[in-house]
């Protein structure tokens, strides 16, 4: 008697430092993401669990509950006195902290206990320890609650809040579970089933302990038939029956998305957690994501979505030593309308699995990105454009090699080295100017663009990327202004370069990226959700020139001329290829869906500059960003327009050809007598025989500029890389070390 004595003086101790503002935790949920039909396209939870309210359950699921493990419980109070003195006299018999018979009431209590602990090991432990303490805690949570609810409340909650094994949380996720239907359409048989597991979710478990599920089913069943909630006729029936489980799996999180769509849905769950619209901390996010509930509205378009898996996965296997990914934006609101790519989503390597979601940069799940090689080409046109500083018919020598200018920067000027210089070459030796913005587009003239690069400096180009939403490279490292940026040295991910893209087609309105279009909450409201910021980032003619020059890139000569759409819809686009062929892109568009698409090697530099088979295809010559990418795209966005409207591009009028050099004679590359040995790169204007009408670009303004995050002033000039050269005599410029998997990046070719 003295050890009780001592329990229960303890036990008082401890009620008296119990509060009395007990309330019960929001339950965590299962959360769900759909696509912008409506089609599901995930189910994701820390504890599978749906929430239901008194109406929605079966009384017979509530009277076998009642039946098996508290028959009193609508006569007693919070406490049943024959149970407190039958588990008192069990502690003391046994001479150890054993539980007797709980209420329901109490029990509730504890797995109100057990939900908060979650995961943490140590606060589990302490709601589940076997000690006095802990059980007269539990009688005074119990008291206060049933103050503030009734019995009816408390068997709800109780339903909602109880385990029932493989990872089934509450009555409705328990029915789904093992009988894949919900808790109202359940029968005699199964409601006593469900109802008997509760004490031993483990132990009379149907699927690893059939016949001591039954017998326990049937003890629930004796009960029913004794506080008469059943007949004798539906005892004996139910017990004749066998268990007739049709156990549906755990089906948790992105990896079961179909139809490709796991990344973006691994892409959505990040943007709740990392937006601030979904919390003003980390640990606030990380609650709304865990706590579930949500029901996810996305801007995903199956079709879409469809169209560039299909396109993808078709054209590269998941065996090849390359993958491709493509992503698709709607233009002028920021939305993701598809996000594919060849590698499937898991953790198993041996099937060529991975998480690395290829698309998007590394803070979103993605990698340190690629090299988007020449598609960077009409960030630089729409900087000198933008600014003034250049016009379409603008014309330079371009020769086929040419050393780097010195470059003005946001900070110190970057100079060549006057004994070894850096170089620039053409893809070709015969590719010699002077060429116009056109015909230099169109053809992907690398000196070109190195020199009109020079002439408006590297920190209108850092800032025009700025506006078109590349604040950073895809790893989040800074970018780098060194002459090389606009050969596109720089890494990048698919969805930075369709945001670039995008901006153009919609007239230089640019708006972030959007994944999610509504939110509603645990509580049934609807949650505030990331915008697009939409901004006009350039000036309308500006827009209207680029696409004008990417129009021509598809037409005539133009490195992309074969990938038309099936329709024949007006497109525009540019293609991207780095040195040895590491990453082709094609980045093209229709005023209504931009579609981008890279492929490379996912890990590591995968060289693809001969003899290589990609997709069952021999690339004896080597893959381009017209040639590996491109069908890949021309499949893809032939797909997703089908049926839609045509629409037509705000193209400038009288531009010059894209062909121009072999359309008219070449402007003179020494329009100045008295100067007969211009500086390289220096531009020769007016070009002959010029537009009757040239576009005019006046300065523009900062509007949309991104100023919170500037770049930082170039204090110091790398010097020149050791080594030199790269492949074909292509000297690195400084500053140009880097890239993925360890590769040096070299130029992009021009295809």
């Amino acid at each position: 008697m003295g050890t009780i004595g001592l329990g229960a003086k303890d036990g008082v101790q401890g009620f008296d430092n119990i509060p009395d503002d007990f309330k019960t935790p929001t339950l965590s949920q299962a959360s769900y993401i759909y696509d912008s039909k409506g089609n599901q396209i995930a189910k994701v939870y820390a504890r599978d669990r749906t929430i239901l309210t008194q109406d929605q359950m079966s009384p017979l699921s509530r009277n076998a509950q009642v039946d098996i493990e508290d028959a009193r419980f609508f006569q007693h109070g919070a406490i049943d006195p024959k149970g407190v003195l039958r588990a008192i006299g069990k502690n003391a018999s046994s001479g150890d902290s054993a539980e007797g018979a709980s209420t329901l009431t109490q029990q509730y209590v504890k797995n109100v206990f057990v939900e908060e602990a979650g995961d943490d090991q140590s606060a589990f432990k302490a709601a589940t320890e076997k000690s006095l303490g802990r059980k007269v805690k539990e009688l005074k949570y119990a008291i206060q609650l049933e103050k503030d609810l009734t019995k009816e409340q408390i068997l709800t909650n109780y339903l909602n809040i109880t385990f029932f094994n493989h990872q089934a949380y509450g009555i409705e996720a328990a029915a789904q579970r093992y009988f894949g239907k919900s808790d109202k359409d359940l029968d005699v048989a199964q409601a006593a089933l469900l109802a008997g597991m509760v004490q031993n979710p483990s132990a009379y478990d149907p699927l690893a302990h059939p016949k001591a599920a039954q017998t326990r089913r049937d003890t629930v069943i004796d009960k029913m038939l004794q506080y008469k909630h059943i007949t004798a006729q539906q005892a004996q029936a139910a017990k004749a029956s066998g268990l007739e489980l049709s156990y549906q799996a755990p089906q948790n999180g992105c990896i079961t998305a179909g139809n490709g769509m796991a990344f973006f849905c691994d892409y959505v769950q990040r943007v709740v957690e990392n937006d601030p619209a979904f919390g003003a901390s980390t640990a606030a996010r990380g609650k709304l994501w865990s706590q579930g509930g949500l029901k996810i509205y996305t801007t995903i378009d199956p079709d879409k979505q469809a169209a560039a898996n299909n396109a993808v996965t078709s054209q590269v296997k998941v065996t090849d030593s390359v993958a491709a990914a493509m992503t698709m934006v709607k233009p002028g609101t920021g939305e993701i309308l598809a996000m594919a790519q060849t590698r499937p989503y898991g953790l198993d390597a041996g099937q060529h699995q991975t998480v690395v979601n290829l698309n998007v940069d590394a803070a979103m799940g993605g990698g340190n990105g690629f090299q988007p090689g020449s598609t960077f080409k009409a960030i630089v046109a729409a900087a000198a454009l933008d600014s003034g500083s250049a016009q379409l018919n603008t014309s330079f020598p371009s020769p086929p090699q040419m050393p780097y200018p010195d470059m003005s920067t946001c900070g110190q000027t970057w100079k060549n080295s006057t004994s070894k210089p850096a170089t620039v070459s053409n893809d070709s030796p015969t590719e010699a100017g002077p060429f116009m913005m056109p015909e230099a587009m169109a053809r992907s003239i690398n000196t070109y663009f190195v020199s009109l690069e020079q002439s408006i400096g590297l920190c209108a180009v850092t800032q025009m990327a700025n506006k078109l939403g590349i604040k950073t490279q895809a790893s989040g490292a800074a970018l780098q202004q060194v002459p090389s940026m606009t050969l596109g040295t720089q890494l990048m991910s698919p969805l930075d370069m369709a945001g670039v893209y995008a901006t153009f087609a919609s007239r230089g309105v640019h708006c972030d990226p959007l994944a999610i279009k509504s939110v509603t909450g645990i509580d049934g409201k609807q949650l505030a959700v990331p915008q697009g910021n939409c901004q006009q980032v350039m000036q309308q003619n500006t827009a209207d020139s680029i696409n004008t020059l990417l129009k021509g890139v598809t037409e005539k000569s133009g490195t992309g001329a074969a990938l038309n759409l099936d329709d024949n819809r007006p497109i525009a686009g540019k293609t991207g290829t780095t040195d040895h062929r590491y990453a082709a892109w094609f980045d093209g568009y229709t005023p209504d869906l931009v579609g981008v698409v890279w492929l490379g090697g996912p890990e590591t530099s995968v060289p693809m500059d001969g003899n290589i088979v990609i997709g069952g295809h021999h690339f004896s010559d080597g893959v381009y960003g017209a040639t590996g990418p491109g069908p890949i795209w021309q499949q893809a966005m032939s797909r997703a327009v089908a049926g839609t409207a045509v629409s037509q591009f705000n193209l400038v009028p009288n531009a010059p050809s894209a062909t121009a050099s072999s359309d008219s004679p070449p402007a003179s590359p020494n329009p100045n007598p008295n100067n007969p040995s211009p500086p390289a790169g220096a531009p020769n204007n007016p070009p002959a025989n010029p537009p009757a009408n040239p576009p005019a670009n006046p300065p523009a303004t900062n509007a949309g500029l991104v100023t919170t995050n500037p770049v930082p002033p170039i204090t110091a000039v790398p010097g020149p890389p050791q080594g030199g050269t790269v492949g074909g005599g292509f000297t690195l410029p400084p500053g140009m070390i880097g890239g993925a998997g360890g590769a040096k990046p070299g130029r992009p070719v021009r295809h």
